[in-house]
C-alpha cells in the first residue's frame, strides 16, 4: 500500500520499494516521469494532481479570518433554508399529482370499456331505426288480444265475471320489433343472404310491424263504425285471431305484403325465410290464406 505526506510545500510518496520526494510549488502542479511501466502510474499521477490542487485551495485559506464573513454565512444559511421548504413543497405537489395521474389512468381505462360496449351496442343498431312514439314510451308492451266477437246487433256478450263498466280497459303496447344483429345476419349462409344487406331486412320487419299495427286497429274497431267494403275482411282476421296458434299475438297475412321491401315477390320470400330461420316469425295457413305471427326469438 502506497503512503504519502504533505509538509507545507513538501510532499513524499512511498512506492513500495521505491521513494519519491515531490516539492510543489503554491502555483503548480505535480509532473512525474514513471518510466514506460503502463498506463496505471498516470492515472495514479492525475488522482495526485487533482489531491494537491485541493491541498493548495486549502493552504490559500489557511489564514483566512472567518468572522468576516459570519453575516455572509447567516445569510446563505436562510437562503438555503429558504430553498429545502420550497423543495419540499415541490415534492408534495409532485406526490398529489402523481395520485391524480393514477387516478386519471383508471378513469381512463373504465372510459374505453364502456366506449367498447357502446360500440358494440351501436353496432348491432339498424341505421334506420323509425322515430319513437311518446305514447309507446309510456305503454309497454303486452300481448294483444282481440275484443269478443260481437253478436247480431253489435252488443258484446255478457261475461260472468262482471260488465265491461266495471272492468278496467287493458293498454296494449305496439307491436314488437326485434331486429336481426350483425352477428345474426353474418350466421347465415351465403344463398340465404344472397343480395340481402342488415339493413334491408331490419327495414322489412318495420314493415311487417306496421302490417300487424294495422290489423289490430281493424280488430279493435266496434263493428257500427266499419264501412261495408271492410266487414268481410275483418271477420276474416276475426277468425283468425281467435285461432289458438295465433291468439295473443301480433299478425299479419301474406296479402298485406305490400310494402316498399316487402312484397310478394323473390326479394319477400326470402326475406320471410330469414325471418323464419332466426325465430321472428311463425307462419300459419287458414285456408288460402297465410298468416304470420311476430315472435320473440
Amino acid at each position: 500500500m502506497g503512503w504519502g505526506l504533505v509538509l507545507d510545500s513538501l510532499l513524499l510518496v512511498n512506492f513500495g520499494r521505491r521513494s519519491l520526494t515531490l516539492f510543489v510549488r503554491m502555483d503548480s502542479t505535480v509532473e512525474l516521469g514513471m518510466g514506460p511501466e503502463g498506463v496505471g502510474g498516470f492515472l495514479l499521477m492525475g488522482s495526485f494532481n487533482h489531491r494537491i490542487a485541493e491541498l493548495q485551495q486549502l493552504m490559500l485559506t489557511r489564514g483566512v479570518q472567518t468572522s468576516n464573513y459570519t453575516a455572509d454565512l447567516g445569510s446563505l444559511d436562510v437562503t438555503v433554508r429558504a430553498l429545502e421548504q420550497q423543495l419540499l413543497k415541490i415534492k408534495a405537489h409532485l406526490k398529489n399529482d402523481a395520485e391524480a395521474l393514477s387516478q386519471a389512468q383508471t378513469l381512463i381505462e373504465l372510459s374505453s370499456q364502456q366506449q367498447k360496449k357502446l360500440q358494440q351496442i351501436y353496432s348491432r343498431l339498424p341505421s334506420h331505426l323509425p322515430g319513437v312514439d311518446p305514447v309507446n314510451m309510456e305503454v309497454p308492451y303486452t300481448s294483444f288480444h282481440p275484443p269478443a266477437l260481437e253478436n247480431g246487433n253489435g252488443s258484446i256478450p255478457p261475461s260472468s265475471t262482471g260488465t265491461p263498466a266495471n272492468k278496467e280497459k287493458k293498454k296494449v303496447g305496439p307491436p314488437p320489433k326485434w331486429y336481426l344483429t350483425s352477428e345474426e345476419f353474418a350466421s347465415l349462409s351465403s344463398y340465404m343472404r344472397g343480395r340481402l344487406t342488415l339493413d334491408k331486412v331490419n327495414g322489412a320487419i318495420d314493415e311487417m310491424a306496421g302490417f300487424a299495427e294495422a290489423n289490430a286497429k281493424l280488430l279493435r274497431t266496434k263493428r257500427q263504425k266499419l264501412g261495408d267494403d271492410i266487414v268481410e275482411r275483418v271477420l276474416e282476421l276475426r277468425e283468425i285471431a281467435f285461432n289458438e296458434a295465433v291468439k295473443g299475438k301480433y299478425f299479419f297475412l301474406e296479402s298485406d305484403m305490400r310494402g316498399q321491401i316487402l312484397k310478394l315477390d323473390n326479394t319477400g320470400k326470402a326475406i320471410l325465410t330469414i325471418l323464419r330461420h332466426l325465430g321472428r316469425l311463425g307462419e300459419f295457413r287458414f285456408g288460402r290464406q297465410r298468416a304470420f305471427t311476430l315472435s320473440r326469438p
